[in-house]
């Protein structure tokens, strides 16, 4: 396979489904290979490097290459032929469909993400918020 192409809907405005994705210290919650990730600079912007390490403790690099604040952004691995791209639509004021679209040039793509991985964001930026206001 070199691309595939998943979607969620997320009872969450845009602004808030891109802030919270592109966030590094958030993306263990809902990505259950990767342990920790970092990024430099933060806030992001094109040109930013997002640096994580999956349970392997093996590190990734990627680049942003695409940035549309509460739109569009776009990864691209600094060491292998692959990238991401994160679509975000206003489906409502408080609901965003995100399109994840992964793909590799050359070659196949290595651990594809799962649509249980979306479902997970979902679940967890509803969740977090829910048991935030809860506790207020």
């Amino acid at each position: 396979m070199k691309n595939l192409k998943l979607t969620v809907r997320i009872n969450k405005s845009a602004k808030e489904v891109f802030e919270f994705t592109l966030n590094p210290i958030n993306t263990p919650l809902w990505i259950d290979s990767i342990v920790k990730e970092t990024a430099d600079p933060i806030p992001a912007q094109i040109g930013t490097i997002y640096r994580n390490w999956n349970t392997s403790s093996e590190m990734n690099e990627y680049k942003v290459a695409q940035y549309e604040p509460f739109k569009v952004f776009q990864l691209d691995a600094t060491h292998q032929d692959y990238k991401v791209r994160y679509t975000l639509t206003p489906i409502s004021k408080t609901k965003t469909e995100l399109e994840y679209y992964e793909w590799s040039e050359s070659g196949q793509l290595h651990l594809p993400f799962m649509q249980e991985t979306l479902d997970k964001l979902k679940s967890v930026m509803e969740n977090s918020f829910k048991e935030r206001q809860s506790s207020s």
